[in-house]
């Protein structure tokens, strides 16, 4: 049993999406209050991490060493305690979830036809989502060469939070290219889409 105010050390080196964010996790749980250092050895865990703790209440300092980066984390019990996790779990928020260039199966050029028209609907409807998920092939829409790029930065300007897979940019060669919205990873998808008010698949 971890007492008050207690330091905790977790190593997360070579752990794949979305493992680092999972080991913290249970870490805070079991930490009341105090200290908790995380290691981790890519850009990609380092930023998933980070905001994972601030989306608890945690402060977070960071140590850059070549490729590895140490988060230094300070939980307090007033501000990262059980409040923070039912605000954090409470439905709140509209998510588009997308899953392919393509909108419907058929034709490949009709499909993009379609997907650029849902994208310019959203954009002039009065309510918009909150969140809008890439995965699989649609993390093409968010990157390089996009047709929709420009749609796209316009919902981001109507604050429309752009998530795109992390492993499937990697899968397709596109994490450099990404132009639009934030690299995310399977565990904040799957709490969004957990948490999500209302769900919509195109």
């Amino acid at each position: 049993m971890v007492t008050e105010d207690e330091r905790m050390e977790i190593d997360c080196r070579g752990m794949a999406c979305p493992q680092p964010v999972v080991v913290t996790k249970d870490a805070l749980e079991q930490l009341k209050e105090g200290d908790l250092t995380v290691i981790v050895d890519n850009p990609a865990a380092h930023d998933n991490v980070e905001r994972f703790v601030r989306s608890r209440g945690c402060s977070v300092r960071t140590v850059k060493r070549d490729q590895e980066v140490t988060l230094h984390i300070r939980k307090e019990a007033m501000n990262c305690g059980e409040e923070s996790v039912r605000a954090e779990a409470a439905p709140k928020e509209v998510v588009v979830y997308i899953n392919s260039h393509l909108l419907g199966v058929g034709d490949e050029a009709l499909g993009s036809i379609l997907m650029g028209a849902f994208l310019k609907t959203l954009l002039e409807m009065e309510t918009k989502p909150n969140r809008l998920i890439l995965i699989n092939s649609g993390v093409r829409l968010a990157s390089e060469g996009s047709e929709v790029l420009e749609t796209l930065r316009k919902l981001s300007e109507k604050e429309v939070d752009i998530l795109s897979c992390g492993t499937c940019l990697d899968f397709y060669g596109l994490k450099e290219k990404l132009r639009v919205g934030r690299v995310s990873n399977m565990y904040d998808i799957a709490q969004s889409l957990l948490g999500a008010d209302r769900l919509i698949r195109p």
